[in-house]
């Protein structure tokens, strides 16, 4: 099965096309101000009116007011929302846009247990738990966890690079990776060699396993 590719953390038109060029399913638009990677709507409605049809556009939010959300779909092209703080599934699901639900993992976390209510997510993502920083930590957490949750697809993100993202899946069993930092020269500004060679990397690694399947 072909690994889907989310990059995260797109602030410049460039890095949109980038993202597009390298054939990555999604892009994120990270809608939290305390965030390095924040986006204001202008920008982020001019980034989302250049993806192309069959691309995700994913706005991602830390625990948002009802208006915030609403805001932004508004103005932006949006296909996805991620919730990546506390939000419960009622606000998750009350804005009848197809959502994804982060979850921030430790060590040993019983993942599982956490994804209960969020059945009509199309998807969890699991990002390494910071109790300072949500999202782009650039650390990693044991990804065989991810094969702890059977009921709803995965989305890992959390530290990958183009030297661990196949090492990654292996583990995980994930069904797309997520990455930020990884691909960036500094926070918010991505670096196209770096974009070209992860999604270089995760096509190496499905191939990889197919020649092994097979």
């Amino acid at each position: 099965m072909r690994t889907r590719l989310k990059i995260c953390g797109i602030t410049r038109l460039q890095d949109a096309d980038q993202v597009v060029a390298v054939g990555a399913d999604g892009l994120g638009l990270i809608c939290y101000p305390p965030s390095p990677r924040y986006v204001d709507i202008t920008v982020a409605a001019a980034i989302a009116a250049q993806v192309p049809p069959l691309i995700d556009v994913i706005a991602v939010f830390v625990n948002p007011s009802a208006d915030q959300v609403d805001a932004v779909l508004q103005r932006v092209a949006v296909s996805v929302l991620q919730f990546h703080g506390d939000e419960s599934p009622t606000f998750c699901s009350s804005f009848g846009v197809p959502y994804i639900k982060t979850l921030r993992v430790g060590d040993e976390d019983a993942l599982g247990p956490r994804c209960a209510g969020y059945s009509d997510a199309g998807a969890m993502l699991l990002d390494t738990h910071d109790s300072a920083l949500y999202g782009g930590t650039g650390r990693t957490f044991p990804w065989h966890l991810a094969r702890t949750i059977q009921q709803i697809p995965v989305i890992l993100a959390g530290g990958l690079t183009e030297k661990t993202v196949s090492e990654a899946i292996r583990l995980s069993g994930a069904y797309a990776v997520d990455v930020s930092s990884g691909v960036e020269s500094t926070p918010g500004i991505k670096d196209a060699n770096k974009i070209a060679r992860f999604a270089r990397a995760v096509r190496d690694h499905d191939a990889s396993a197919g020649d092994v399947h097979e």
